[in-house]
């Protein structure tokens, strides 16, 4: 078996494979020493089949996998010699396509191989951190909020007419062509107008109803609605108003913090401020990478792979593409081509890629898979009774697997960087905050 160097250019390889003829059919006999002693041919006893008659029933089959573990195993043995990591899947195809049992196998064989990523003295690397103390506006803020969503309502007085934000308590039977449908009737059902519950244009034409009044609601169920038997039918609503109530807010006190599993109302305002400030070290952080990401971007300039640029540039248009035109739910759609700009940012993305997996192989960082498992949880509960058939497909894609351990990895490689750099903490108001965050969607 021999390797030729055909290419070496930057990042570019390029290497001639040549198996012979006697290296196959080595590899052949061997194969099929191994398999003899359980190979049943009918007139033979098992294990009894002669070599001839072996190569003539399994021959060809068994060429096969020889030819395949033969460029594999040459390949592997030049890549552990040479050091190459590839940053993709080699490009292999045989150049003697008019090949025939007893010739020689030639193989063409290129790749991109990863760059050497250089050290970075990441203590040079200043950064601060937006730090938000929760203030008493935002925690009666909070509460307010509490409050409303902990709402009653109660009756407003005879002959108020109903407003978004009340409360009707209605009777109503729902037709099609004058045949009352399933499910569309129900007694003393507590409607909140402006909630949007209900077909659309339903509410609407309650508001300004009284106590005691009979209104007919003419609707159209939407083309998409569940019941294909409703989908896209008008509909009248035959409805009696029972009572008109008005939104009464919830009490701030030890009995309502109690509904939210505080102690006491103090108790529930302190764990209120816990999860503002940590809402605030969430955006907080994401501020604080963005910087690092540019800190980096200017301390490190190495040859890149053009595949992975062009593949990501790829990825980032069609993104783009889809995100500005959300109707577009498949791929049916004309070819995308990428700009400048797509493969500036690209290249930036490849860069930092590559240098933080750099980084977290030499600090030995791993995800563990306990860790890993939370993740999945997480976004398991996002599909609600469909999370079993979320878990299988996570389990059965090992490409899933990777896009959810990415992320995990990224952000433990980030903080062993931020430990090595010297950070500043830098109060400053919830508005300042805001800004900042909103300045990355303009960078």
């Amino acid at each position: 078996m021999a390797i030729t160097e055909t290419l070496n250019e930057g990042l570019k390889r390029g290497y001639n494979i040549v198996v012979t003829a006697a290296e196959l059919d080595a590899t052949v006999e061997a194969k099929l020493k191994e398999a003899q002693p359980n190979i049943e041919i009918k007139g033979f006893r098992k294990g009894k089949v002669p070599m001839a008659m072996l190569r003539k029933q399994h021959g060809a089959s068994v060429l096969g996998e020889a030819m395949q573990e033969a460029v594999d195993g040459a390949m592997n043995a030049h890549l552990e010699a040479s050091g190459d990591r590839p940053a993709a899947q080699p490009e292999m195809k045989m150049t003697n396509e008019e090949w025939a049992e007893g010739q020689d196998v030639e193989v063409e064989v290129s790749y991109e191989t990863l760059p050497e990523v250089p050290e970075v003295d990441f203590s040079k690397i200043k950064l601060t951190q937006l730090v938000v103390k929760a203030e008493e506006a935002d925690i009666t803020e909070a509460l307010d909020n509490l409050a409303e969503t902990s709402q009653d309502f109660s009756d407003k007085k005879a002959g108020s007419k109903a407003k978004d934000g009340d409360q009707v308590v209605i009777n109503f039977l729902g037709k099609v062509d004058d045949v009352a449908f399933e499910g569309g009737q129900a007694d003393d059902y507590p409607l909140v107008l402006g909630s949007n519950s209900f077909i659309p244009g339903f509410e609407e034409q309650l508001v300004g109803a009284k106590a005691g009044d009979d209104v007919v609601v003419n609707v159209d169920f939407p083309a998409d609605y569940g019941a294909e038997n409703l989908a896209g039918k008008a509909a009248v609503f035959e409805c009696k108003v029972n009572a008109v109530k008005g939104a009464v807010k919830a009490e701030l006190n030890d009995e309502l913090a109690e509904k939210f599993g505080a102690e006491n109302l103090e108790d529930l305002k302190g764990k209120i401020a816990e999860r503002l400030e940590e809402e605030f070290k969430g955006a907080s952080r994401i501020v604080m990478k963005r910087d690092l990401m540019d800190e980096m971007d200017k301390l490190v300039s190495f040859e890149l792979p053009e595949s992975l640029v062009t593949a990501e540039a790829g990825q980032i248009a069609h993104q783009l593409w889809h995100e500005e035109n959300p109707d577009v739910q498949g791929h049916d759609h004309p070819e995308i081509e990428t700009t400048e700009e797509h493969t500036t940012l690209a290249t930036r993305r490849v860069r930092l890629g590559l240098l933080l997996a750099e980084v977290g192989q030499k600090a030995e960082i791993t995800v563990a898979d306990a860790e890993m498992q939370q993740a999945v949880i997480q976004q398991a509960q996002q599909y609600g009774p469909n999370a079993q058939q979320f878990f299988e497909y996570v389990q059965k894609n090992p490409q899933v697997q990777q896009q959810i351990r990415a992320p995990l990895f990224e952000e433990k490689v980030v903080d062993h960087i931020v430990e090595l750099a010297t950070m500043t903490d830098n109060v400053v108001s919830k508005e300042e905050l805001q800004k900042a965050v909103e300045a990355l969607d303009e960078a």
